[in-house]
C-alpha cells in the first residue's frame, strides 16, 4: 500500500526529498539512522559487501517502494543502498513516524503488514536461493511473479536486477532464459516475458 495511503499528512508534510544520480550513495552500513524512506523514482539497490569484496544485492526497490524500515527501531543502517539508476528517494524522519505510530494504530497496523508480506517475500527469495538448477531456479521466479492469470510476466527494471534477485550472474540469467525460449517454455518481448507453457513436475 502506497505511503500517502496510510501515513498522516503531518509526517508527510515533514519529509524531505533526495535526488541521486545513477551509482550514487543514499546510506551506508553502519550510517546513523535518519528515518522511513520511499523510493519516489527510480530503483535503489540494498546490499552488502562479503569478505571477498563481492557485493551482495539483498533488494532492489522501485518506485512505490519503502526501504529502511528497521532503522526506525535501530541507531544504525545494516546495509549500503546505492542507486541503481538516477532516482528520488523521500526520507520520513524517524521521530515523526515513530509518533504517528503511536497516535495512530491503524498506520501502525498497515506498517505491520507492510513488514508481514516482506517477510513472506524473503521467504519466497530463499526458498528461490536454495534451488541450485538454474533453469529451475528462473522458472520459480517467472511462477512466483506471474501475473494472476499466471500467464505474464513484467520486468520491472533490468534483466542484471532480476539475476542479482535471483542469485545468478547476468550471463548465466540470460543463457537460461535463452534455453527456455528455444525450449517453447517463454516468449520474450522487451520488458515482458510470456509463459507458453507450464512445466509439470
Amino acid at each position: 500500500m502506497p505511503v500517502k495511503d496510510w501515513l498522516p499528512a503531518t509526517v508527510r508534510a515533514a519529509a524531505a526529498d533526495r535526488k541521486l544520480k545513477s551509482g550514487e550513495t543514499l546510506f551506508r552500513l553502519g550510517d546513523k539512522t535518519a528515518g522511513l524512506c520511499e523510493v519516489v523514482a527510480g530503483r535503489v539497490r540494498l546490499s552488502r559487501i562479503d569478505r571477498s569484496g563481492r557485493e551482495v544485492i539483498l533488494y532492489i526497490a522501485g518506485p512505490g517502494e519503502t526501504i529502511a524500515e528497521a532503522s526506525l527501531f535501530s541507531t544504525a543502517y545494516h546495509c549500503d543502498a546505492v542507486a541503481g539508476t538516477d532516482a528520488v528517494v523521500r526520507i520520513y524522519p524517524k521521530a515523526a513516524v515513530l509518533a504517528a505510530f503511536e497516535k495512530d494504530p491503524k498506520a501502525a497496523r498497515t506498517f505491520t503488514a507492510t513488514l508481514a508480506r516482506q517477510v513472506m517475500n524473503l521467504r519466497t527469495r530463499l526458498e528461490q536461493r536454495n534451488i541450485r538448477s538454474a533453469r529451475e531456479r528462473v522458472r520459480h521466479y517467472l511462477s512466483v511473479n506471474a501475473d494472476a492469470d499466471g500467464r505474464a510476466v513484467r520486468i520491472n527494471g533490468t534483466l542484471k536486477d532480476v539475476a542479482a534477485e535471483v542469485g545468478l550472474t547476468h550471463e548465466a540469467l540470460y543463457r537460461t532464459l535463452a534455453a527456455l525460449e528455444r525450449a517453447g517454455e517463454i516468449r520474450r518481448n522487451g520488458g515482458r516475458i510470456t509463459l507458453l507453457r507450464v512445466r509439470r513436475t
